[in-house]
């Protein structure tokens, strides 16, 4: 197998392996599974990732990343803070029952039992705080935002759309995507001296 293939059906075993945690969740997925749905032996999937634990790991991780990609384009952007910041907001917010949160929720949860799992879990969600603080901190220094303490305006946001994020995703219709939005943006409002309105 070239190297070229090697990484061809890594990404599929990946992408397959996102698919299978979906439908069945992180603890109920074997590499069987995963292997059956891929149409390739037990074997290979062993080949590339040595472990169950490494696989849900790496799985997890190819997942997350997609969502860090449009992340990334966000902060590499030229827009000034307050734009990045609403882009920011409407980018993390949930959004009814997304692949996504599913897949960041049950992250969280098999975190607890996964030593590997918890770390790439750890890295990835410190990403999403750290690039917060920086757009919050950016939006301090040129005057857009009032805010003391960036790094703590930014977990505290953060734990915010954490939360209702589950709710969201665990609890259809207790709680609308509207009020979500609102909320989201009253929080962040106060924590930086805007009105909400500024983050519509």
């Amino acid at each position: 197998m070239t190297r070229r293939a090697a990484e061809i059906r890594l990404d599929a075993l990946l992408r397959t392996a996102c698919d299978v945690i979906v439908e069945r969740g992180l603890a109920n997925t074997r590499t069987a599974d995963v292997a059956e749905a891929a149409g390739v032996s037990q074997a290979l999937v062993f080949y590339h990732f040595a472990t169950k634990d490494r696989l849900l790991a790496q799985a997890f991780a190819y997942a997350a990343e997609q969502d860090l990609a449009r992340l990334d384009a966000v902060m590499r952007s030229p827009a000034p803070p307050l734009a990045k910041l609403r882009r920011m907001l409407r980018l993390y917010a949930p959004a009814g029952r997304s692949t996504s949160w599913s897949m960041w929720i049950d992250g969280w949860s098999e975190s607890l039992r996964t030593p590997e799992l918890e770390k790439v879990s750890r890295r990835l969600d410190l990403r999403w705080r750290q690039d917060l603080a920086t757009v919050i901190s950016e939006g301090v220094a040129d005057g857009t935002f009032d805010c003391a303490d960036p790094a703590g305006a930014a977990w505290r946001i953060n734990a915010v759309m954490d939360g209702l994020a589950v709710q969201l995703a665990v609890h259809e219709r207790v709680l609308t995507r509207r009020q979500i939005g609102e909320w989201i943006r009253l929080v962040a409002a106060r924590e930086l001296g805007l009105e909400p309105h500024q983050l519509d």
